[in-house]
């Protein structure tokens, strides 16, 4: 048997916190903004998490699973590391409207995290994970220059984003899904 209510509330607390940091920025989103998304009273946000540093880090850790799970998903869907690594930048891009207005979550909340005084830390740790597979993709096609490759992919995908963002053109995100297609297929 689970405590459905107090689970239920974390769970509603961090997925209201991904999305007004996604859509606000760490700094400008306030406990209060999140127990209101969440539709939770202010007074239960600190039950939870302690400080908002402590709901920065269930954001890190829920990007995280959800970068693993997708990596998880696409490695049992295709075989070929190729088709994998295509796969991968698809599945990026594939929220292309919500990229466009608010960036790339993930990307997004790196380039706060990276401003902090402590350090990359978690930044590194949230695009270590998709970079890592990625460099496992490339030696598995036999690429000696696996790891430069796996920085030039999630580098072309964060740009990208970034573009995609700053000119609200959503389309970006599909004419260089293409183009990574194409340079994926010419290896």
């Amino acid at each position: 048997m689970t405590n459905s209510g107090g689970a239920g509330k974390r769970e509603r607390l961090i997925a209201a916190a991904c999305q007004m940091v996604h859509q606000q920025g760490v700094e400008k989103t306030t406990l209060a903004d999140i127990a209101q998304a969440a539709g939770v009273p202010l007074g239960n946000v600190y039950y939870y998490f302690k400080t908002k540093n402590d709901i920065v880090r269930a954001i890190v850790e829920t990007y995280l699973d959800e970068a693993r799970a997708m990596l998880a998903a696409i490695e049992g869907g295709h075989a070929a590391p190729r088709d994998r690594l295509k796969a991968m930048f698809g599945s990026l891009s594939r929220d292309s409207e919500r990229i466009a207005r608010y960036g790339c979550p993930t990307g997004s909340l790196c380039g706060e995290l990276d401003k902090r005084a402590d350090g990359p830390g978690a930044a590194a740790e949230l695009m270590r994970v998709p970079v890592d597979w990625a460099a496992r993709q490339f030696t598995a096609m036999g690429r000696p220059d696996a790891e430069d490759l796996a920085l030039e992919v999630i580098a072309r995908y964060e740009g990208t984003a970034l573009l995609a963002n700053t000119f609200r053109d959503p389309d970006l995100m599909a004419r260089e899904t293409a183009r990574v297609d194409r340079w994926l297929d010419a290896m």
